[in-house]
């Protein structure tokens, strides 16, 4: 799938539709989700126009990698879900429920998590 910079991720990185930001850097911009699924529930979106986990891996620097895998365990840690443990989670694909092609991780948390459809 070819990567649409009009996606509403996208536009949120550009700062063309507002989000409740938690955490942001060169890498990836954090924010509350709008429909949570959990207590906490937190989108961690990569700053590389890339449409899912493959497509970053692939066109992506060890640099961006490394840089985005760190913004998740940073906005975990602002969460304060670090110590209780949370759940993240990456969709690919239409069959996966993935919303938005634009590589997002879900950090789920604040409270003990289902472990339905695991």
């Amino acid at each position: 799938m070819e990567y649409n910079a009009d996606n509403v991720f996208a536009k949120i990185i550009r700062g063309e539709i507002p989000c409740n930001k938690i955490y942001e850097d060169d890498f990836a911009l954090a924010f509350y989700d709008i429909a949570p699924k959990a207590k906490v529930h937190a989108l961690v979106i990569a700053k590389a126009m890339v449409v899912d986990f493959a497509d970053f891996i692939e066109h992506s620097t060890a640099d961006e990698i490394e840089g985005y895998m760190r913004a998740i365990v940073k906005t975990a840690e602002i969460l304060g879900v670090d110590e209780t443990g949370y759940r993240l989670v990456f969709n690919s694909g239409a069959d996966s429920g993935q919303e938005v092609p634009h590589l997002h991780a879900h950090i789920l948390g604040g409270e003990k998590l289902p472990t339905s459809h695991l």
